[in-house]
């Protein structure tokens, strides 16, 4: 029936738009904190989670949690990391020789397996000749080789995946992504 339809539709749509404009309204409130906050700290306490629901008018604000850190031992100190983090990189374009060996000179880590989305780039049980070829190619190289693919000319970053051993116990340690900065 065309207009009961009419009638639905009628309902939903003054509904959506109220509801998008209280949301873009708390949105705009947490953006300013963050753009007018640029000469001091930002705590998370500042920030605010909202819930609303206008079928019962009802709106709360609370403080969000702090995300969960995992704990990891690089050169022998506690670093307790969350997924907001990342090992940033800022060697350029180096091959993946030299980003192991960055690796294992830098953080004390020997990687054993390597990736790029889902493409694995590096991996300790691979064929050694095919590991020796890519450790001698740019890392950019190497990504353009297995996903058969070419990174955008304009990006900046690659980000990786990394399975790492420390080098003195062999225990493997948990790490965030890598930001390996190739311009």
């Amino acid at each position: 029936d065309p207009h009961r339809s009419g009638a639905i539709a009628g309902k939903i749509i003054p509904a959506i738009a109220t509801t998008t404009a209280l949301v873009t309204g708390l949105i705009c409130l947490e953006l300013y904190k963050i753009v007018g906050s640029a000469r001091r700290e930002l705590q998370l306490e500042h920030l605010k989670n909202g819930f609303v629901n206008l079928a019962i008018p009802f709106m709360t604000l609370s403080e969000p949690q702090p995300p969960a850190t995992t704990k990891a031992v690089l050169n022998g100190k506690d670093w307790n990391w969350s997924a907001w983090d990342s090992l940033d990189v800022n060697k350029g374009d180096i091959t993946l020789g030299q980003f192991l060996e960055y690796f294992e000179s830098e953080y004390k880590l020997e990687i054993t397996m390597l990736s790029f989305g889902v493409s694995i780039l590096f991996s300790f049980f691979a064929n050694p000749q095919k590991v020796a070829e890519r450790k001698k190619m740019k890392m950019t190289e190497v990504i353009k080789d297995i996903t058969k693919k070419d990174l955008p000319s304009n990006q900046l970053f690659v980000i990786l995946e990394v399975i790492a051993n420390d080098l003195e116990s062999d225990e493997e340690v948990e790490l965030p992504y890598v930001k390996l900065r190739i311009k």
